[in-house]
């Protein structure tokens, strides 16, 4: 379960995600594609394209937690994610 008081920091990723990857490839992702220890105690957000899917990476004592959230209607609770591409 979700522990508030054990989390330093939340990481918000800018821009459409494949939400199909597993924990194994959101945990590359972090570490490589953020330079960013997906073994912190942080949480890292990612959305899909359409910003009514988030998936949420957090690691916790000996395993990873993945949440996952589905919004009825995209943006119906003022979910604004900037959607932009990646720079070369």
């Amino acid at each position: 379960m979700l522990n508030e008081a054990g989390i330093d920091r939340v990481y918000l990723a800018c821009g459409a995600t494949d939400l199909r990857k597993p924990i194994d490839g959101l945990e590359v992702l972090v570490k490589e594609g953020f330079e960013l220890d997906p073994f912190s105690s942080c949480l890292f957000v990612f959305c899909n394209r359409n910003r009514d899917k988030l998936k949420i990476l957090h690691w916790e004592h000996n395993g990873f937690w993945l949440y996952y959230r589905r919004l009825e209607k995209a943006n119906s609770y003022g979910l604004k994610i900037p959607l932009r591409q990646p720079s070369p």
